[in-house]
């Protein structure tokens, strides 16, 4: 008799968290299956420090294979669900169309970028949801500067040196503050290979204008940033950045996007070469595509993760709508802590199903936010415990590295190595501008030329 099979949908926060507790409960009673169209588990709140330089892409990349004993890991993206077969189909990296039948289903498929309808900003603008995005804009910012360093034209290099992101939450604000390091460390580089005419510290003596420096705009409609945090902190980091040298305007956004620039809603027109969108994420599209009844674009469940009317499906992370038991009638942010805390409760339900323990509930209460600005800087209130500065640096840190299912070693390597050298200046040209746009169902995946 074949053993009965569980297949969870997505490898993010809750998928990953859902597929290790159902290993280490079930130890191979059950089938488990993991549906994912990469080999590797994405510890997104470390990728600004991937688009920054700091770590290597693989640091954040944890393997699949190498930490779910007893998953079975299977490469692709799904397009469709039969649920009255209990079949779904999925599309490999290879461009092939297979099918896998399931017992239970676990849907975790995640969060794509948000879009608004700005002209031009689909075209012209980049998010940062995924690996390849992050890759593309770490080679992006150093072409940029190393473009700048060589334009002839002053007002090119200036558009070239000049960074917009829009959105100043968690990802925005910690983007242009390890951006901002980052191309400042960059711009020495190229200075002191430079005439003596070109650095920094040579206009500054004549009193001139620096133009070795870079510019970073960080735009939110919102009266100040991060407004998820208490004032308190959202005050910290906004000061941190400023003294930096990022240009935080509050209360402004795009009006419309263009090649050689932005038109902001105030209307002063931006010249600039790179536009960076966080303005906040929404459910995969795969979601709208089911037929099952959704909340706010997120697929409906009730307090124990499951879909009404589908008693073998369940649902948790970004793509769904979970009932927030701690503040009644609302449902849960879409929050890696409350993506990790679901998939662990998912898997010990699903087990539960199978008659290994009792069926929970989901309630979390927020155990606070951190926000590393970079350098030794960084807000946090853990435990609803206000931080600052290096102290709040040394716990985001740590609890990044707990966080972490895998690398941990490595890491701290690379953290190490920044402290006490330059940031690399290489561009490897592996991703391209047409291969992350802005509009993606997969930004974990960057798209290849059709044969």
């Amino acid at each position: 008799m074949s053993r009965s099979r569980i297949v969870i949908v997505g490898a993010g926060f809750a998928g990953y968290q859902a597929a290790r507790t159902l290993s280490r409960t079930l130890r191979g009673a059950v089938e488990i299956v993991l549906v994912n169209p990469n080999d590797y588990f994405l510890y997104m709140p470390l990728l600004p420090e991937v688009a920054s330089g700091m770590l290597e892409p693989r640091r954040v990349s944890v393997s699949l294979a190498g930490t779910l004993p007893r998953v079975r890991l299977v490469l692709g993206e799904v397009d469709d669900i039969d649920f009255g077969q209990r079949r779904l189909r999925y599309v490999d990296p290879e461009g092939r169309s297979s099918q896998l039948d399931y017992d239970r289903l676990l849907l975790t498929v995640g969060s794509v970028n948000k879009l608004l309808p700005i002209p031009g900003v689909a075209e012209h603008a980049h998010g940062f949801r995924g690996m390849p995005e992050a890759l593309y804009l770490r080679d992006h910012v150093n072409r940029q500067i190393a473009l700048a360093a060589a334009a002839d034209d002053e007002r090119e290099a200036e558009a070239r040196r000049t960074f917009v992101v829009v959105g100043a939450g968690y990802t925005g604000t910690e983007v242009a503050a390890h951006g901002k390091m980052f191309t400042d460390s960059l711009a020495r580089q190229h200075n002191r290979n430079g005439s003596p005419g070109d650095e920094p510290s040579a206009d500054r003596r004549r009193g001139g204008k620096d133009t070795g420096r870079s510019r970073w705009m960080l735009l939110d409609i919102a009266p100040r940033i991060l407004p998820e945090l208490d004032q308190r902190l959202s005050d910290t980091a906004d000061k941190v950045l400023r003294k930096r040298g990022v240009d935080v305007r509050a209360g402004t956004s795009v009006k419309e996007a263009t090649s050689e620039g932005v038109l902001l809603d105030d209307g002063e027109f931006v010249p600039t070469r790179s536009l960076i969108w966080c303005v906040g994420v929404r459910p995969d599209p795969l979601v709208q595509d089911l037929g099952l009844e959704t909340q706010q674009g997120r697929l409906v469940v009730d307090e124990y993760l499951r879909v009404p009317g589908h008693p073998e499906v369940m649902a948790c992370g970004d793509a769904a709508a979970v009932p927030d038991l701690t503040r009644p009638g609302e449902i849960t942010p879409m929050t890696a802590q409350h993506a990790v805390r679901q998939g662990k409760t998912a898997g010990r339900n699903l087990a539960a199903s199978f008659g290994h323990g009792a069926s929970r509930p989901y309630k979390h209460h927020d155990l606070g936010f951190m926000v590393d600005l970079g350098g030794v800087q960084a807000a946090a209130n853990p435990l609803r415990v206000p931080l600052s500065g290096p102290l709040a640096n040394l716990v985001t840190r740590g609890y990044h590295l707990a966080s972490m299912p895998g690398n941990r070693i490595r890491v701290l390597a690379d953290w190490a190595l920044d402290a006490v050298l330059p940031r690399q200046a290489a561009q490897l040209g592996l991703v391209r501008s047409w291969s992350v746009p802005l509009e993606s169902s997969s930004p974990e995946v960057a798209r290849v030329p059709a044969p």
